[in-house]
């Protein structure tokens, strides 16, 4: 009878231990992270009663975690790829609906400085038309800094959102390294602590979401978690630290690294978080975000200096060469000589053609022997030779005593906009006329016309502005034009070829020919006679002279960026048209996403999920097994009550 006592009470224990699991499920149906248990019944073996093997009830091997890795490591790839979109979805959008506001844009601005210019060349007398100039101009510059302002602000975002990551990320390193202590305590050959590695699953997935990691199994059933190309963040019980700190060359970015045991801080390249939260800002911060500044920068910079090498060609109200509108454009230059304390190196650089400028950052190396500029765009290196140097529109100038390694970063765009200011206050001071003016003699004879003639930057070369007429005197004889300044030779181009004519030289004439010398420029054409004069000199009335104005006007629809094949408008637009295609395609691949992370939980689930109507139909079951286990040890007790009978 104790046999089929005891037989009875290893299934109540059985059926219990199976009811309290299938409660267990049920009620953690609803647990971030939990997954569905089993209790594992198994027979207790038999025993032999000479007539054959006699079962000696059941016992609960093991309460099983259906967990599948493959599915697991699945879904939080899926998670943090979601978060990576997510993330960079929601900070372009930023951008975007910065930039696509039709009233808050940059192409309202441009519109109305130009139509300043215009109004302001067709009035060239009229102070009211040169201060609404003025006006323009400065309501330009704002905008310029308005919307680098909020590109500034959504950075300073993305630094704090960097940094508030990076400290969940090592508050979730350190839980990890803590609870896989834990676990290998708590692990025997036969039974892990289900509960958990459920919480250390949940763990990762939280941290996944942050930055994609990869899991690998280590020693005592311990997880290590690294992250990029292997970087470590949870080695077994020991955790490493993630920290945030400013960029040497670049003081408004953050950079993260590890902090070494010496108190020296060893940054990490941007590459190595990929997927999650991270990855997003990362992709977000180094793409869309530094093109836009850039590109914005880019404008801004172009417009200063094409309208400044334009301006400084023409005569203000007060007789004076003109000066510069805009002022120039001072390129960022982060220093990095932490490694050579010994360097006095100091790089500047300036913005001076607008037209070869670039939206890309360079990085200024100096090996031991030489410098070396990079364009980060495409690597390009360009040596340099020589101080001052224009590379790709910028001038650098170099100075001071470097060592090797030094670095320097430069951003010539990047803080373009932000800096972009008029430098004119004065109206008399805008120079809307040209500073020569071209006569043909009333008493010539001939039909000949010369040009109102234009000046170009060789103009500004010392020696070579006018200070008096110059009286050109045509000679039938020898068919030639005399009376040039002494000293200066003279170019005359006919059908695009250029022929240069010494100092003192006797210039032939041929109708239409362009003629030039000391940067001025102008043509005659038609059939003059012996003794034709033409006068080219210095302007002497030039209050409604609007020259100057004209091609300060004509900038708007000249294709003056991106070496020569982009108008201002144009290149703005370019702009405003790769943020929509990067903010469209953030959204499609985050619904995409969306999807792949819900077939991946499905799957997930499907094994490792509670399914309350399977877990209703255990119950039962066990249940039932229960009271039939009960039902045994009553009958058990029943046997033995009559042989006790029997026995009196």
């Amino acid at each position: 009878m104790s046999s089929l006592l005891s037989i009875g009470k290893s299934g109540l224990l059985a059926a219990q231990v199976g009811l309290s699991t299938t409660g267990n499920n049920i009620t953690n149906a609803n647990t971030a992270g939990y997954n569905r248990q089993v209790a594992i019944q198994g027979d207790t073996g038999t025993q032999y009663q000479g007539f054959g093997y006699v079962g000696t009830g059941t016992e609960i091997q093991a309460v099983r975690r259906y967990y599948d890795n493959f599915l697991a490591t699945s879904l939080r790839s899926a998670e943090a790829n979601q978060a990576s979109l997510d993330t960079y979805n929601g900070q372009i959008s930023q951008i975007d609906n910065l930039l696509a506001d039709p009233t808050a844009g940059l192409s309202p601005a441009l519109q109305d400085f130009f139509s300043g210019v215009q109004d302001a060349t067709a009035n060239p007398a009229s102070a009211a038309a040169r201060q609404s100039l003025l006006s323009n101009a400065q309501s330009l510059a704002s905008r310029f800094q308005d919307m680098s302002a909020k590109l500034t602000e959504i950075s300073s975002g993305v630094n704090s959102t960097i940094t508030s990551s990076v400290n969940e990320i090592n508050s979730y390193a350190t839980q990890i390294a803590a609870i896989n202590n834990t676990i290998a305590g708590l692990t025997t050959d036969q039974a892990a602590p289900n509960d958990l590695l459920d919480k250390r699953d949940q763990m990762l997935t939280e941290l996944n979401k942050l930055v994609k990691v990869s899991v690998t199994p280590g020693d005592n059933n311990m997880l290590n978690v690294q992250f990029g190309s292997g970087q470590p963040l949870v080695v077994g019980n020991q955790p490493f630290q993630l920290t945030t700190s400013t960029s040497p060359t670049d003081v408004s970015r953050v950079t993260i690294g590890y902090q070494t045991s010496n108190g020296n801080f060893s940054a990490l390249p941007d590459s190595v978080f990929t997927g999650g939260q991270m990855g997003g800002l990362m992709e977000f911060r180094n793409g869309a975000l530094d093109k836009a500044q850039n590109a914005l920068g880019q404008v801004a910079a172009s417009l200063a200096t094409a309208f400044n090498a334009q301006h400084v060609l023409g005569q203000d109200q007060n007789g004076d060469l003109g000066t510069n509108f805009f002022n120039p454009i001072q390129a960022y230059v982060g220093t990095n000589t932490h490694n050579s304390p010994a360097s006095t190196a100091d790089v500047t650089a300036v913005v001076t053609d607008g037209s070869a400028l670039t939206a890309s950052d360079y990085s200024v190396d100096y090996d031991g022997t030489n410098y070396s500029v990079t364009r980060k765009s495409d690597g390009k290196v360009t040596a340099v030779t020589g101080s001052p140097q224009e590379i790709d529109g910028v001038t650098y100038t170099f100075s001071g005593t470097p060592q090797a390694k030094d670095n320097f970063l430069v951003r010539p765009t990047y803080n373009a906009a932000t800096s972009l200011s008029v430098a004119i206050t004065d109206t008399t001071k805008i120079a809307l006329a040209a500073p020569i003016a071209t006569t043909a003699a009333t008493a010539n004879a001939g039909n000949a016309k010369i040009t109102a003639g234009s000046v170009d930057k060789n103009y500004l070369t010392a020696g070579n502005a006018l200070t008096a007429p110059s009286t050109l005197t045509f000679d039938s004889a020898s068919g030639t034009l005399s009376g040039f300044p002494a000293g200066q030779d003279v170019t005359v181009t006919v059908n695009g070829t250029p022929t240069v004519y010494p100092a003192g030289t006797p210039v032939p004439y041929t109708d239409g020919a362009n003629i030039s010398f000391g940067g001025v420029n102008f043509a005659i054409s038609g059939t003059p006679v012996d003794k034709d004069t033409f006068t080219v000199g210095p302007n002497t009335s030039g209050v409604g002279d609007s020259r100057n104005g004209a091609l300060l006007a004509s900038l708007q629809t000249k294709n003056v960026m991106n070496n020569g094949t982009a108008t201002f408008q144009t290149s703005y637009a370019q702009m405003v048209n790769f943020v929509g295609t990067k903010a469209r395609e953030a959204q499609i691949s985050s619904t995409a996403a969306d999807a792949s992370v819900k077939q991946a939980t499905a799957a997930q689930q499907s094994v490792s999920g509670v399914n309350l109507d399977e877990e209703a139909a255990n119950l039962l079951r066990y249940q039932q097994a229960y009271q039939a286990s009960g039902k045994v040890m009553q009958v058990a007790s029943q046997l033995f009550d009559t042989l006790l009978s029997i026995g009196n």
